[in-house]
């Protein structure tokens, strides 16, 4: 494989695109902004909100379509797409602004076909954002792709992935105003869920714009002396976004390779909380484990991509977030408590300190764990296999006192199905330990402030 030249990156361009600075995009955004005042949850129109009417919605939708005409030319590779929004949107009025059904359009909407780096595309949704707004509302978010040669390179010939999509944000209607960094067609109300979608995209802008802020404060807070290389890596927003654009297109590809249950995202399952935390982990060490090959190849930006990994998972994770059943928080619980046990991080006299070597054997030797109960998974009926889960996570992190499950199967009702004994399931089955205690009232206000947070900022 012809290797990555590892020149210096481009400083992020601040400059907008042509879409967002066109009069046609703020007004699209304007009157969906408009619109998301009087939407109820499921996207439905409440008309008796004071100011609402349908006469003023139809009216708004109208200037929506106007604008989507309007700005389409600078977008002729989303043609079929725009033309399926209108005719989802009339139809969305005409219908009176039921519970809206934007499936045509969806389907319509292909950005992974051709992935052109640079390229702007607008997505006009009725959608809930993840980790943002639950309800789905109407959304409008303006976006660049993100596939430098490199990128493509990779993916072609070692990680195969046709619908990953990393971008960046242009512009955004208040739903992306959030700690949403992700684009699912999942997300977007539909009459009917499609056999499968076609693409998936990340914002790598906004996930390395809040990696540097938090790393960094957590840096200054834990005394931690950093590598030169590491260092430079929280200066620099560019290397940043080619650190995370590469960690999510093996991530993302991970979901669907290795000793696999039957629907590797698991979206379909019910299971308890640890189980998702697991696979999120398991798919971020596999980028981990698979960056060190880059690296060993000469791959510029792979070394980035362990330290992105093991700094957001062991800073911002457990730390983000309520902690209601908060998976990702597990995962970065688990890789801490791993490190500490195996002496690859000290913290010691108010100060944390890592052994780097150490920390790369240990980090490669627990995604080595989960993946031997995965495999082992296989022979095993679903609710051993989830003790057997539930076991790996004990093994470095104390269970609360009342949990039924941390007691064994004799505090568990087994007479009922597997999906019923999540029930027992405490929301916080594994609490933050002292030092998290203590770092998350120290950083809360950084993460707080990342919510929104691009490039830009």
């Amino acid at each position: 494989m012809q290797k990555s030249l590892g020149l210096a990156p481009q400083s992020v361009k601040e400059s907008r695109g042509p879409v967002v600075a066109m009069p046609a995009w703020l007004r699209l955004k304007g009157a969906v902004e408009e619109l998301r005042g009087w939407q109820r949850p499921d996207g439905s129109l409440d008309t008796e909100l004071a100011g609402a009417s349908t006469t003023r919605a139809t009216a708004l939708v109208e200037s929506i379509v106007e604008a989507v005409l309007e700005l389409g030319p600078a977008m002729p590779h989303d043609a079929d797409y725009h033309r399926a929004l209108v005719a989802d949107l009339r139809r969305w009025a005409a219908a009176g602004f039921g519970v809206p059904d934007f499936l045509d359009s969806l389907l319509a909407f292909q950005p992974a076909r051709d992935r052109t780096d640079g390229r702007e595309h607008l997505a006009v949704f009725p959608m809930y954002t993840q980790n943002g707004n639950p309800d789905r509302n109407l959304e409008a978010v303006v976006f660049r792709m993100v596939w430098p040669d490199w990128l493509a390179q990779i993916e072609a010939e070692r990680f195969d992935n046709p619908l990953f999509c990393g971008i960046t944000f242009e512009d955004f209607t208040p739903g992306y105003d959030t700690n949403s960094a992700v684009l699912f067609p999942e997300t977007v109300a539909v009459r009917e869920v499609p056999e499968r979608f076609s693409w998936g995209a990340i914002f790598c802008d906004r996930e390395a714009a809040r990696f540097r802020q938090v790393s960094q404060a957590a840096v200054d807070l834990l005394g931690l002396e950093l590598p030169e290389d590491v260092s430079t890596l929280l200066e620099d927003q560019q290397r940043c976004q080619d650190a995370f654009v590469l960690w999510d297109l093996i991530h993302d590809r991970a979901h669907s390779h290795g000793d696999l249950p039957f629907d590797p995202f698991m979206i379909k399952q019910r299971q308890p909380y640890w189980m998702y935390g697991l696979e999120e982990l398991r798919c971020d060490l596999t980028a981990f484990s698979a960056a060190l090959e880059l690296e060993r190849e000469g791959v510029a930006q792979a070394r980035d991509v362990q330290h992105a990994i093991l700094f957001d998972r062991l800073f911002r994770f457990p730390v983000t977030g309520d902690r209601v059943r908060n998976y990702d928080g597990l995962g970065g619980q688990l890789l801490f408590a791993y490190l500490h046990r195996n002496d690859a991080l000290r913290w010691t006299d108010n100060a944390l300190r890592i052994d780097w070597d150490r920390a790369t054997r240990a980090t490669a030797a627990l995604c080595h764990d989960i993946e031997r109960l995965y495999r082992d998974g296989i022979d095993r009926p679903k609710l051993v296999h989830w003790i057997a889960g539930y076991d790996l996570v004990r093994r470095y992190l104390s269970p609360h006192p009342a949990s039924a499950w941390a007691r064994g199967g004799d505090a568990l009702d087994l007479t009922l199905p597997p999906r019923k004994l999540v029930d027992d399931v405490l929301p916080d089955e594994f609490p933050l330990s002292m030092f998290y205690e203590a770092l998350s009232k120290k950083l809360k206000n950084v993460v707080e402030g990342t919510r929104g947070i691009t490039a830009a900022a």
